[in-house]
């Protein structure tokens, strides 16, 4: 049988090439990809990863390269991201703890979290892809975490780029409150690569947020605690990190060996890379 990958995409804009990179390698494999949202709405490439033109301030230069515009463009108009799956209407919301009865809510809470053990069985591992939508919808996204949760549970690898590793910083049983990447090693964009200015995302007309609201490298090296590591390779080409069952990249120009190595990880029980 076929793998299965559940790939999870912002709403408000996601990187072109940090999806058409590992899609590419997924597709190449034969995999089958299943997509999710967190409300269900097809997402969209920020139109700035189909530019060949635009210059990324960080690092002075493109990012993007013609063939992976093209590409980009091409998968967004495809209609193979039409019907996203909804995480709002797969995964149950967590109820506060001022609702009225409260107690009965949560253990409703829990039995439907139990069917997710259930329904990942069809699944090899999931992606989370970056870019600056992950800042908005799935970060701090608790049907994001559970959805993480279960597939660690189940033993299963997952992967996240740029500011979607984010997702992996802050999901956490709600018990013990520590990152799962605690003791771990990972990557993500590095505090070099942030903008001083124009942070967009789609489905807000012209607004520009300056800065990223945090910076992830921070976040991760608190995350992953003193016997783990953040790796930001700052000056390096790529920078992917396997910490099984982690498989981290960086930020754009880590795409494509993103894909590569979920797929060693995968095929050939790859368990460490790039540190």
């Amino acid at each position: 049988m076929a793998r299965r990958i559940l790939v999870v995409l912002s709403e408000f804009g996601y990187w072109g090439e940090e999806l058409v990179g590992p899609l590419s390698c997924f597709d190449e494999n034969g995999y089958s990809v299943v997509f999710a949202t967190p409300t269900g709405k097809q997402p969209h490439a920020l139109p700035p990863s189909m530019d060949p033109d635009y210059l990324d301030p960080p690092l002075g230069r493109s990012v993007t390269s013609p063939e992976v515009a093209k590409l980009t463009r091409d998968v967004d108009e495809s209609g193979r991201l039409a019907n996203p799956r909804s995480l709002a209407s797969w995964l149950p919301e967590r109820p506060y703890t001022s609702d009225d009865n409260y107690l009965r809510r949560l253990e409703a809470y829990h039995r439907e979290l139990d069917k997710i053990d259930v329904d990942i069985a069809e699944y090899d591992t999931m992606l989370i892809v970056g870019g600056s939508g992950p800042i908005v919808d799935l970060a701090n996204n608790e049907r994001v975490h559970a959805l993480i949760l279960a597939f660690l549970r189940a033993g299963k690898p997952v992967a996240a780029e740029c500011y979607g590793v984010a997702c992996l910083a802050f999901a956490r049983d709600w018990e013990d409150r520590k990152s799962i990447v605690w003791g771990k090693h990972v990557t993500g964009h590095c505090k070099e690569y942030d903008y001083k200015d124009g942070t967009g995302f789609l489905g807000v007309p012209d607004f520009n947020m300056g800065p990223p609201p945090y910076p992830l490298e921070y976040i991760l090296r608190d995350a992953t605690g003193p016997d783990g590591r953040y790796h930001g390779n700052f000056g390096k080409d790529t920078s992917v990190i396997v910490d099984y069952p982690f498989i981290t990249g960086r930020s754009t120009p880590d795409s494509f060996l993103t894909g590569q190595k979920i797929v060693d990880v995968l095929e050939k029980g790859l368990r460490r890379f790039g540190w």
